[in-house]
């Protein structure tokens, strides 16, 4: 038996479709009748296959790199998806597991005629969604056209009335001219949401403000009565189009909330402050997503704030949990002494001519062993297909002495299938074995090229190497951790040939710490 997982999807555009159950059920009954063995499924409700944001199919694809399931079953390969490129972009990551994709309704065995069938299936699901699509938009622009209502919740200030139109919502209008009048005379974005607290007022979600919130309020340009169609970025794709052809504008078209000019003025205010943020010098903090707190395992972000009577500049890691609600003891640690002992613990364990012999006789042995690994799989699988080839034989042996049915035909295909599916497994197999054969010198030149790099300092390289060869730093009141590892040329971890280093690296609180 094959292990096999069931994919099933319902999309809300089309009522029509098979329901998840029944497509399960379909499923189940295919599976039963070609030998394979069902272990899991994943389902997505609603969701449309023109975009992969689809949370289970996600997670499959992620799963399949297990390899504890050879097939993916759906009931039609357009609920696999409608678009031919993420089709292919991931039938093909999934075939590097050894996971084929078999319809229920559309037979397709890997001949030349069939690649070409399922081109054009697929092709048919792509042009159905595209067009569908595009009697939507069609449908939307003419709604727009009239100034009505298109969806979605209207902005804060307005309520959508039984035409369709929008109308004022006269306490909530209250509260977007004061969030302009007030950000006109200098009000900041913390104060301002202080203040609308302290009121009580809520954003249209009903969810206090943030600055996200109140930003998109202040460079919403309806409030200025324009009304404004397909200028903002959707789910769909091509409500992302941001051309000025393609953006609906009737002056006119709103209720006007805010006058004109100070709308105008806001923006300007928003451009300058951008380019003031834009020209502050960024603080590049090379161990960010790769330090933590020995004491309550948040990560340590980088933060840098002016401290003193000469309100010197001073960049540190601060825990997350400490900063955020102040439940932790570990005080901020100062960045140039945390990122230059990640460095030069580097250069000392792993990046320097003597340690990177030792590490590539380490990187041979894993691959050897990865290789051993794969021959090992492949005569399992010629294993099964020798067994599946003998009862073939036996099969068409019984036929030739005229004893031939229905079930024996139909087993004899079952069998021919599942042989054809466990040549491919191999086959694939067999090009991975292929792809091993790295050499030491080439190990080590892979190695020497970043201890030019980390010598050389350059800040960019040496995020980049950090995020190479550091899988987290560990730092507690006394200690830090440093945990090395080393992608290697075809992206494994060499943590997995146990290359991992730890080092507990006494601090000096009062010398480090600010």
């Amino acid at each position: 038996m094959i292990n096999a997982v069931i994919y099933a999807r319902y999309s809300s555009d089309n009522q029509r479709e098979e329901s998840i159950d029944a497509q399960v059920r379909a499923i189940n009954d295919y599976a039963s009748r070609n030998g394979y063995q069902i272990i899991r499924e994943y389902r997505d409700e609603a969701r449309s296959a023109t975009t992969d944001n689809r949370p289970q199919f996600l997670q499959m694809v992620k799963d399949a790199a297990s390899m504890d399931f050879q097939a993916i079953i759906v009931h039609k390969l357009d609920r696999f998806s409608r678009d031919r490129y993420d089709s292919a972009v991931y039938r093909h990551q999934l075939k590097k597991y050894g996971v084929i994709l078999k319809s229920v309704l559309e037979n397709l065995d890997g001949s030349p005629e069939s690649i070409i069938l399922e081109s054009v299936l697929e092709g048919m699901a792509e042009y159905y969604s595209q067009n569908l699509s595009r009697e939507v938009k069609k449908g939307l622009n003419e709604t727009a056209l009239k100034c009505q209502h298109t969806g979605g919740k209207p902005s804060l200030g307005y309520d959508v009335g039984p035409d369709k139109k929008y109308i004022l919502n006269e306490s909530e209008a209250e509260t977007v001219r004061f969030i302009f009048q007030r950000f006109a005379e200098g009000y900041g974005y913390k104060r301002l949401i202080g203040m609308l607290n302290e009121r009580g007022l809520k954003a249209k979600t009903g969810k206090p403000f943030s600055q996200s919130t109140l930003r998109s309020i202040l460079t919403n340009e309806k409030y200025t009565g324009m009304y404004i169609f397909n200028r903002s970025k959707g789910r769909k794709k091509w409500s992302q189009i941001k051309t000025e052809e393609d953006i609906i504008r009737i002056p006119g078209g709103m209720p006007q909330i805010i006058d004109t000019d100070l709308f105008k003025t806001i923006q300007e205010k928003l451009r300058r402050s951008q380019m003031n943020a834009s020209n502050k010098a960024k603080v590049n903090y090379l161990l960010s997503g790769k330090i933590y707190c020995s004491q309550c395992g948040a990560l340590l972000s980088g933060h840098t704030a002016k401290d003193g009577r000469n309100k010197h500049e001073y960049s540190r890691y601060h825990c997350g949990t400490r900063r955020r609600a102040g439940d932790c003891d570990l005080k901020a640690i100062n960045k140039d002494f945390i990122e230059n002992l990640v460095i030069e613990d580097l250069q000392k364990n792993l990046l320097n001519p003597s340690s990177i012999q030792s590490l590539a006789d380490q990187v041979i042995e894993f691959y050897e062993n990865m290789k051993k690994t794969d021959t090992i799989d492949v005569k399992a699988f010629r294993g099964r297909s020798n067994d599946i080839q003998k009862k073939i034989d036996n099969i068409i042996d019984h036929i030739a002495n005229g004893t031939a049915s229905t079930a024996l035909t139909d087993r004899l295909s079952k069998l021919e299938q599942e042989k054809a599916e466990i040549e491919a497994i191999i086959r694939d197999a067999t090009r991975k074995s292929l792809k091993l054969n790295i050499s030491r010198d080439m190990v080590i030149q892979y190695l020497e090229k970043d201890i030019v790099a980390i010598k050389n300092k350059n800040p960019e390289d040496l995020k980049k190497i950090i995020q190479t060869y550091v899988k987290k730093v560990v730092v507690s009141q006394e200690t830090v951790e440093v945990f090395l590892i080393v992608h290697t040329i075809d992206g494994a971890e060499a943590q997995l040939f146990k290359a991992t280093i730890t080092r507990k690296l006494l601090l000096n609180n009062s010398e480090h710490r600010l």
